[in-house]
């Protein structure tokens, strides 16, 4: 099978991006960390790239294992691995394809971009728009993801919900989840909750202060019953700023999904995510992402 080189700067919402793209283009994979030796080196990084300048000198592999022979391609996802995966690739003298917009780098370096809708990429040959994040999960993952939750209870949520914490673009307030716990408790049927890392204490409590047929209260149980919750649930609620989750939700199950919004005023990348996949039909339904033609010519692009 052919391999590809995945260059990751070590953040899991990127990584998996990149292993969901290698997989979907039927590729094996070998990852490796890489950096920038400094914020100056990648600053640098723009005006290199600009002049086109194979400066790699700017960033090092960080893993102790180094990536031996020659890949297929050279992937990366986010603006840490953007100029790595550019030089990279032209060392190795193979394709380049990045996931998310690399805003700032001269788009013609990049052989395949798939860029997020929200991000307003540019119409050209080489960028490929999707309507949200990639997801690495496939079926075998959440049919596991079942068993694991059935282990645990024997409640099948017909309503689920899924609460992540405030972020630059969002709020969480207790005022706010009250009220949108007491609309989803109006409605019928058996309910299960699970909070996260992100959610503030007086929130988690708030919703330990419901009557859940099953809830995880994130802060006493470290399980995830997320899988399960995309997988059994016929309503999927998310907090609006968990992009990664709302993704999945809108790629897998057959739940219909509804984004709680707790997004700030004004117009930015959450806000424009949201009304993306509202638009798109991906939110309010049980329409789900597909992106097999998108895949297809990225495998094209990459000559893979």
């Amino acid at each position: 099978m052919t391999k590809v080189l995945i260059l990751t700067d070590g953040k899991a919402g990127h990584e998996n991006q990149s292993k969901a793209f290698a997989r979907r283009l039927n590729c094996e994979f070998e990852i490796a960390r890489v950096r920038f030796k400094s914020r100056f080196h990648k600053a640098l990084s723009y005006i290199f790239d600009l002049a086109r300048i194979n400066a790699a000198w700017l960033w090092e592999f960080e893993s102790e294992v180094m990536p031996e022979g020659t890949p297929a391609a050279v992937i990366g996802t986010g603006s840490g691995t953007f100029y790595p995966a550019k030089s990279a690739a032209k060392s190795f003298g193979v394709k380049c394809g990045v996931v998310l917009y690399p805003r700032g780098y001269s788009l013609k370096g990049f052989d395949c971009i798939l860029a997020p809708k929200f991000d307003n990429p540019k119409n050209l040959p080489n960028v490929i728009q999707i309507p949200a994040n990639l997801v690495a999960n496939d079926e075998g993952f959440y049919n596991n993801g079942v068993e694991q939750y059935k282990q645990r209870t024997d409640v099948v949520p017909e309503i689920a919900v899924i609460i992540g914490g405030p972020n630059k673009c969002s709020t969480m307030t207790c005022d706010w989840m009250k009220e949108k716990l007491d609309e989803i408790f109006a409605m019928p049927g058996a309910k299960a909750v699970t909070t996260s890392r992100r959610t503030p204490a007086d929130v988690e409590a708030l919703v330990d202060s419901y009557q859940w047929d099953y809830k995880l209260i994130y802060s006493r149980e470290k399980f995830n019953p997320i899988p399960a919750f995309v997988k059994l649930a016929k309503k999927l609620f998310v907090s609006a700023e968990s992009t990664g989750m709302l993704s999945e939700a809108c790629t897998f199950g057959s739940a219909a999904v509804y984004a709680l919004d707790n997004l700030k005023p004004g117009r930015h990348k959450f806000r424009q995510f949201v009304e993306d996949l509202s638009h798109d039909g991906y939110l309010g339904g049980s329409r789900k992402i597909i992106l097999d033609q998108e895949f297809s010519r990225a495998g094209k692009l990459l000559g893979l």
